[in-house]
């Protein structure tokens, strides 16, 4: 069984907000099959799917984004999902809008929600998805900034991205990470690609 865990905060006052594409991601792939994250356990609200001959369970983690690592540590735990199955996804500022990145494991980097996963299961052999919301406008603050709405000119290219990362998850759950950094880890220079394997 695998866990997809998008990050996010909790409330209304949060929906659409750059540092909400994590929860964004996973609610469109519930609202897809007409279905609700409805179900609390593990901190979090969850439901469980088939999704590419997988078992998956959907979570969206209640303790606000800087204790996200005790909801995935209750998935790991309690549900007895190895952290190595557990897709976690969430926003990245260096990233510009309209690029995500995939990669098995790795550091949380400056992101709160992915220090306090670390922090709390103790490894960083798990995937991950992130999904670009920058860049960061000069005149604000990043802690402002990344709760912020995405304007109307920017919609699209959310979507743009959030379906990309949903093709690049499908890849992952049917064992095909490789494929999916190969196919989303790119760079362009002088127009042409480059492989980021970052």
């Amino acid at each position: 069984m695998w866990a997809v865990v998008g990050l996010g905060n909790p409330g209304k006052s949060y929906s659409g907000t750059r540092h909400n594409v994590g929860f964004s991601l996973v609610k469109t792939m519930a609202k897809n099959r007409n279905i609700r994250l409805k179900k609390r356990r593990y901190l979090s609200r969850t439901i469980v799917i088939d999704m590419a001959g997988n078992r998956i369970l959907l979570a969206l983690p209640q303790t606000y984004m800087n204790n996200s690592g005790q909801a995935v540590k209750r998935i790991a735990d309690e549900a007895g999902i190895a952290p190595e199955s557990i897709v976690i996804i969430y926003d990245d500022l260096d990233l510009s809008l309209g690029e995500i990145r995939v990669r098995k494991e790795g550091g949380a980097g400056s992101h709160k929600g992915m220090r306090s996963i670390v922090q709390n299961i103790q490894t960083t052999n798990f995937p991950r998805i992130r999904i670009g919301i920058g860049p960061l406008d000069p005149n604000m603050d990043a802690a402002d900034f990344v709760l912020s709405s995405f304007t109307k000119e920017e919609q699209p290219i959310v979507m743009e991205s959030l379906n990309k990362a949903q093709d690049a998850l499908e890849m992952i759950l049917a064992g095909s990470i490789e494929t999916a950094m190969n196919t989303y880890n790119q760079k362009k220079t002088n127009g042409k690609k480059i492989t980021e394997f970052l």
